[in-house]
């Protein structure tokens, strides 16, 4: 098995925020005080993070089926264990994919292989924490 490394920075900004640095260089603020919802906690950027990575993969797999997408976004809600470290114990994603003439197939088979093959993200999460899916079909006309 191929391994890449790569290599991220977080750095103390001060007054609890921190800036995040990831390899691509796009330098992200977060907040270690969540309740004054200045920036993200880490805890929401792995919510985001799951979404992305799974809405990365169904819109691609979509389009490679040549299905007419006009509009496309996910939205996931997250369970937390109680007691620390009060990790994620389940999340659920549904997808909402606006279009013409959408197949629900097309769409259930994109987000099962993501789920199943291609997202890294919630792959990584998996371990600890039970993904579901769902999906919404929004007819577009005109």
């Amino acid at each position: 098995m191929t391994q890449n490394t790569y290599t991220a920075t977080v750095a103390y900004a001060g007054d609890g925020f921190f800036i995040g640095t990831p390899p691509s260089g796009h330098a992200q603020v977060m907040d270690s005080k969540g309740d004054r919802k200045a920036a993200p906690t880490p805890i929401e950027m792995l919510l985001v993070s799951v979404a992305a990575c799974t809405a990365f993969d169904v819109q691609s797999i979509l389009e490679k089926k040549r299905q007419d997408v006009t509009g496309y976004r996910t939205e996931i809600e997250g369970w937390r264990a109680g007691d620390h470290p009060r990790k994620f114990i389940k999340l659920h994603v549904t997808h909402i994919v606006h279009g013409r003439n959408i197949s629900e197939k097309a769409v259930a088979d994109a987000i099962e292989l993501s789920h199943s093959k291609y997202c890294s993200v919630g792959a990584t999460v998996m371990p600890t924490a039970e993904i579901t899916n769902s999906y919404q079909i929004v007819e577009v006309t005109a």
